[in-house]
């Protein structure tokens, strides 16, 4: 007479089913978690311990242990494996405080010359400092046994990476005042979408200019010609490795953020006299009664003596600037424009003259312009907090 089929009942809930199924297509978890994900999977389908060995190409008795640990422990913690005897730690839970401690602190307070660690100079610190300390467990740590200390907490004392301090404290404030600028622009834009087809477009009443300058495009020129592809020889382009410096550009450009036109001008240089000179252009390409908003970021030729005193002297409600606030040039629509212009035209770019830039940046914003685009703000004040 046959044995009674056993089955070992597993329950499942609706998210272990999906995390499991979830596993079981993934292309990065370990493979392990990804066949005993599958052995669960199909256990649940069909109850048979040789059938879904068959299925998934294991032995009934891997098939068992699994579904066991699922039973034991749970069925997301039946994918790893199961806890082994050993010896017990050497390294008490106190010592590798003290190791992570140590590891939270600069070398330079200990007397090196180093910034930051290395694992090398920690773990022979560690070494020097363990007995006195009242950690001799410490006095052989190897350098690989310290790499593990310190991947538990997740520390890497070795690594450096860079923040932004918030040092404007108007910066809540500031972030407010130009997103509501951007709030303005869709109340114009539907508004337009509004107004009949038949009703002759108004004088616009307000232009809203998205502005920046982008600073040191260097002009630089090829030692020998670049040679172009050639099938089954060279797939991309080739350039000499050498090149010679002519100098730099600075692009000063705004976006008419209702019309996405760009104006821009190509200058040595980028100081007041430079941007006194772009509102000269932006006044001539506006009408009178119009209203030019800017939105800019705090740069010295933005707010120095002789902008002031030009500004000054034009009509009132002429021009009004909106500054970001400080390190939030992220704010500013002209930013993506810039970053667009530098991957498309200006990496890899050779010239043969300094005026050559010039020619070439003002060229493709002349391309823009015959179809531009108009640029649109997606965040709100929420989001961008």
């Amino acid at each position: 007479m046959a044995a009674p089929r056993r089955v070992i009942e597993v329950p499942f809930s609706e998210k272990e089913l999906s995390d499991l199924a979830c596993v079981s297509r993934s292309r990065t978890e370990p493979a392990n978690h990804v066949q005993r994900a599958c052995i669960l999977l199909t256990y649940r389908e069909k109850p048979s311990l040789y059938a879904t060995g068959r299925a998934i190409g294991v032995t009934h008795q891997t098939v068992e242990r699994c579904l066991r640990r699922a039973r034991k422990f749970g069925v997301m913690a039946a994918l790893d494996d199961s806890p082994r005897p050993g010896r017990e730690p050497t390294i008490t839970s106190q010592a590798r405080t003290f190791v992570v401690d140590l590891a939270c602190r600069k070398p330079k307070d200990f007397g090196y010359p180093h910034e930051v660690w290395t694992t090398r100079l920690l773990a022979e610190h560690v070494r020097e400092r363990a007995v006195a300390a009242g950690y001799a467990c410490l006095a052989r740590l190897a350098q690989g046994t310290l790499c593990k200390i310190l991947a538990a907490p997740e520390v890497k004392p070795h690594k450096l990476r860079y923040y932004l301090e918030r040092r404007d404290p108007d910066f809540d404030a500031k972030m407010a005042e130009v997103v509501s600028v951007y709030r303005e622009v869709e109340q114009l834009k539907q508004a337009a979408k509004a107004r009949s087809e038949e009703t002759p477009a108004p004088t616009p009443a307000v232009a809203i200019i998205s502005y920046d300058e982008k600073p040191g495009i260097q002009a630089l020129a090829n030692k020998a010609p670049d040679l172009p592809p050639k099938p089954m020889r060279h797939r991309t382009v080739a350039r000499d490795h050498e090149y010679v410096r002519l100098g730099t550009q600075s692009l000063l450009a705004g976006i008419d953020l209702m019309t996405g036109v760009v104006h821009a001008s190509v200058e040595r240089r980028h100081r007041s006299r430079e941007f006194v000179k772009f509102l000269k252009k932006l006044d001539a390409a506006h009408p009178p009664a119009t209203a030019i908003k800017l939105i800019l970021d705090n740069h010295s030729a933005h707010k120095s003596k002789e902008t002031m005193a030009w500004l000054a002297q034009q009509p009132k409600g002429r021009f009004t600037l909106v500054y970001t606030p400080k390190h939030g040039s992220w704010l500013n629509l002209v930013e993506g424009f810039f970053s667009k212009l530098a991957r498309s035209v200006l990496r890899h770019i050779r010239v043969a003259s300094l005026p050559e830039l010039g020619q070439r940046i003002l060229a493709e914003i002349d391309r823009i312009n015959r179809r531009p685009v108009v640029h649109t703000w997606k965040w709100r004040i929420a989001e961008a907090k």
